[in-house]
């Protein structure tokens, strides 16, 4: 299998474009800026949902499913959320079609099957759950409701590329209703550190965490929570969100209840989700001229053995050789392939894991079943080296962690070379042309950050929580309290 990729110096784009096909990850459908998610790819959004659904209970939180599609009517209840999302909808007017006189064999709409409302396919689903939960909370007793799904959503793109944006995405989205402020708060912050811990533990991507301007934050929240992520060519990426509402959908929908002494009193309320955006950000964060390089807590195949033959008895004795080290590691968690195929040869195979990014590759011959050896590759360093067979399960250990925190690292360090500090409108538009973070003092209104965003399409990332250091705005020379995050962004 020869690999054929784009550089990514030469161009970063085209890159990742012929990495997600290569990868078998996923490949554009024959609906226009929708995606058909392959086996492969989807294998590793199972593990992040996996994971994610763990800790999404851990926390006490339970999954629920709600309809793919609104009312208008509810939809239009909270209006900055409608205003946010209006220009993306999918609607759906009419329930039926039948043939067409003019055209044998072709369909046209039944105008006689309008709808008497027509439907939102849902962009997001706060609408559809908080006309729900109307339903649910009378009482302080009914309180907190903590919910999941997961879902598809649809939101119409223009400019599509696949899993960064298209018009139809997977994701999870959480939807939360508490007694008070507080809770709702705790709650988004909550799910924030959640997001946080998750990406850097599991997917060996750091991210910074804050806030969102206002003009950046989710459509109808008091305050959005975020997580960010530097990619290679220096873009950022919003990897997760994490909303706290206040009361504007109970509002909205007059969701009340009676607290200990009677009063009634709106629902607070949090919303939250990742999706398979997440994809995007493993293939940028971690891919190389080879291919996808993925950490072994994502990998649907950790380990690939490749045997080495020319003839039936030999591929036996290999398979012989190998399969109760094969049986060891199974038992110890790990997912092993042994990649017997006869129609390839072993150089094939080879560049096939590699481009795949299969944290370890083990190739076996006749030889090193003589001296009870074999050959091991690690994806992340393109280093091999040979073992005794006997050493395999302690080695295997030492290398899932070892790849693990060795890409974290390396991410780690590409971003702490690429966050860097400008004190005046001029070395920020030159450190921004070259890419990654800049940490810049902002006054806090929006006529400044439209100005920086239209000269520069730089975007207010992240407003970190703590950075406190007063200083002048970069544009006005007004009073900053702290520096934010400054890129340009997917």
């Amino acid at each position: 299998m020869s690999k054929n990729l784009t550089k990514r110096s030469e161009d970063y784009s085209k890159w990742y474009n012929e990495l997600v096909v290569k990868a078998d990850l996923a490949e554009n459908s024959s609906v226009r800026g929708c995606m058909v998610i392959k086996p492969y790819g989807y294998a590793i959004w199972e593990k992040i949902q996996k994971e994610l659904d763990s800790k999404f209970k851990e926390t006490g939180h339970y999954n629920a499913y709600f309809p793919l599609f609104v009312p208008k009517s509810l939809f239009e209840a909270e209006e900055k959320n409608a205003e946010g999302f209006a220009k993306e909808c999918a609607v759906v007017t009419h329930y039926r079609l039948k043939n067409d006189e003019n055209n044998p064999g072709k369909l046209k709409v039944d105008e006689n099957s309008k709808l008497e409302e027509e439907l939102i396919v849902r962009p997001t689903s706060e609408a559809i759950i908080w006309k729900t939960y109307k339903n649910w909370i009378q009482s302080y007793r009914d309180l907190p409701i903590l919910l999941n799904q997961w879902a598809n959503v649809v939101r119409w793109e223009m400019r599509t590329r696949l899993f960064l944006r298209t018009a139809e995405f997977l994701w999870q989205e959480g939807h939360t209703a508490h007694a008070t402020k507080e809770e709702a708060v705790d709650e988004a912050k909550l799910i924030n550190n959640l997001y946080a811990n998750f990406v850097n533990d599991f997917m060996a991507i750091p991210v910074i965490q804050g806030t969102k301007s206002d003009s950046e934050k989710f459509a109808g929240a008091e305050e959005t929570y975020c997580i960010e992520a530097l990619m290679q060519d220096g873009k950022a990426l919003q990897a997760g969100t994490s909303h706290f509402l206040g009361q504007n959908f109970a509002k909205a929908f007059d969701v009340k209840f009676a607290d200990k002494n009677g009063k009634l009193d709106y629902v607070w309320a949090t919303s939250w989700g990742v999706s398979t955006r997440l994809m995007g950000a493993l293939i940028m964060t971690h891919g190389d001229d080879n291919g996808l390089v993925l950490p072994p807590k994502l990998a649907p195949i950790q380990i690939v053995i490749v045997p080495i033959f020319k003839s039936d008895d030999e591929l036996k004795n290999v398979k012989d050789y190998v399969e109760p080290h094969v049986s060891d590691l199974r038992q110890k968690g790990y997912s092993v392939k042994i990649d017997d195929r006869l129609n390839f040869k072993p150089g094939y195979k080879f560049n096939e894991h590699e481009i795949k990014g299969v944290p370890v590759r083990i190739a076996v011959g006749p030889r090193d079943v003589e001296n009870k050896s074999l050959e091991i590759f690690r994806r992340d360093t393109m280093s091999k080296e040979l073992i005794d067979i006997d050493g395999l399960v302690d080695k295997i250990d030492f290398l899932m962690k070892d790849i693990q925190e060795n890409l974290l690292l390396k991410s780690k360090d590409f971003q702490n070379n690429n966050t860097r500090v400008a004190d005046n409108y001029n070395d920020f538009k030159k450190l921004i042309d070259e890419g990654g973070f800049v940490l810049a003092h902002w006054d806090g209104t929006e006529e400044t950050e439209m100005k920086i965003k239209n000269e520069t399409k730089a975007t207010i990332r992240c407003i970190p929580d703590s950075n406190s250091q007063v200083g002048k705005c970069i544009i006005s020379g007004n009073k900053s309290l702290k520096r934010v995050y400054f890129a340009k962004s997917y």
